[in-house]
Order: structure tokens, then C-alpha cells, then sequence
């Protein structure tokens, strides 16, 4: 299912350089920038405030906003960085680049586990260990997926569960060419059955 297209509002920066954003810092807001899409760079200033409490919902850098620019017409976009200050944590830049609804693009996708209670694995005292809590996905700029789900029915100690076993949203395929791991059920610690974990996890460590 699509995620629902949020709008974040912006003005056009006057100026541009260090100067100009120092000066959009000082009033509260934040500098930034939408590029792309073979049309020249624009600068922009963004509320601080709605900002940062966008940034902490989380997932900012997979979710498709519909750009709101006063004077100019309405664009989508994807954030492709988000520049902090190193001691406060907090944005002082934000890049975003134009899309369409048929751009493909690469981002990180939540993995949702479901049906813990319905794995025989977990009810014998196995752990599930998630190797990726996100998977890279190259999908359609106007249908990206809320997340991607993993089904843990029937799933027993030893099981080792790759990208191949769970149903991708339509148009999305993984970036990585390579049916990778995403979680294995581990037997419980002094009871053995560890080499699976090890190997899932040093998978995910090589990469």
C-alpha cells in the first residue's frame, strides 16, 4: 500500500552561499535545497519547528512529500540528506531531489515481523534475530511502501529467512543482486544451534 503523500512548506532563500544561510539560521530557519529532474537548483528555507518535528517521526529520508513552494508549482521529492550540527544533533541543511510518479528510486524500507505466536520456533524458546531491520528497495517514486513484511508462520529453530521468501510490494526489487538474510531463528543461548545466527549476522557484516 502507498504511503499517503504528506506536503512540507517552504520558501524561496534570497541569496545563496553561506552568507544567505547563516542569515536563514538566524531567523529561525533552515536552509535547503531541491535539485533534479533537469531543472536548475532551487534554494529554499524551511520552519524550523515543523522541521524537527518531522525528523523525529522518523523514516524522512523513505517518505514522498509533495513540495509546497509559494509562486511556484507543486513538486514532489525525496530527501536525499539531512546535515545536523555535530553538537546539538539538530538540521542546519536538508537536500531534497524532484521526482515523478514514475521515477525509480533507492531507499531504505522498514521489515515488519508478524505472527510471532504462530512459530512453532519462538514457542520453544528460540530468538528471533533480525540481521536488516531495513531493506534497500528500488521502487516507484509515487508507490512506496509503508514497509515490507515478514511472516513468521511455521517458522522453526534453525530457520534462516532471505529476501527471496517475502512478497515485495509490485515494481520494488532489492538493490542488492543476492538472495540475502534477513532474520534466522536462533536456538536459545547454551542450547546450541548458534552457527546460523553467526553466519546470518557475518553475511550482514561482509556487506
Amino acid at each position: 500500500m502507498a504511503k499517503e503523500i504528506e506536503t512540507i512548506k517552504a520558501v524561496v532563500r534570497s541569496g545563496t552561499g553561506k552568507g544567505a544561510a547563516r542569515a536563514a539560521r538566524r531567523e529561525g530557519k533552515v536552509p535547503a535545497i531541491v535539485y533534479g529532474d533537469g531543472k536548475e537548483p532551487l534554494a529554499l528555507n524551511l520552519e524550523f519547528n515543523p522541521l524537527l518535528t518531522r525528523l523525529r517521526k522518523g523514516r524522512f529520508l523513505s517518505t514522498l512529500f509533495n513540495l509546497k513552494v509559494e509562486g511556484q508549482e507543486d513538486v514532489r521529492v525525496i530527501c536525499r540528506g539531512v546535515q545536523k550540527d555535530v553538537v546539538k544533533d539538530l538540521p542546519t541543511h536538508v537536500d531534497f531531489m524532484r521526482t515523478h510518479r514514475n521515477s525509480r528510486i533507492a531507499l531504505f524500507v522498514h521489515v515488519e515481523f508478524v505472527n510471532h505466536e504462530a512459530a512453532p520456533g519462538l514457542k520453544r524458546g528460540g530468538v528471533l534475530t533480525i540481521v536488516r531491520q531495513e531493506v534497500e528497495l528500488e521502487v516507484l517514486a509515487g508507490d512506496i511502501p509503508e514497509q515490507i513484511v515478514v511472516d513468521l508462520t511455521g517458522k522453526k529453530i534453525g530457520d534462516v529467512i532471505h529476501i527471496s521468501e517475502v512478497s515485495l510490494p509490485n515494481g520494488a526489487k532489492p538493490t542488492i543482486d543476492r538472495d540475502f538474510v534477513i532474520a534466522n531463528i536462533a536456538a536459545p543461548k547454551g542450547l546450541g544451534g548458534g552457527d546460523d545466527e553467526e553466519e546470518a549476522e557475518g553475511e550482514a557484516a561482509a556487506e
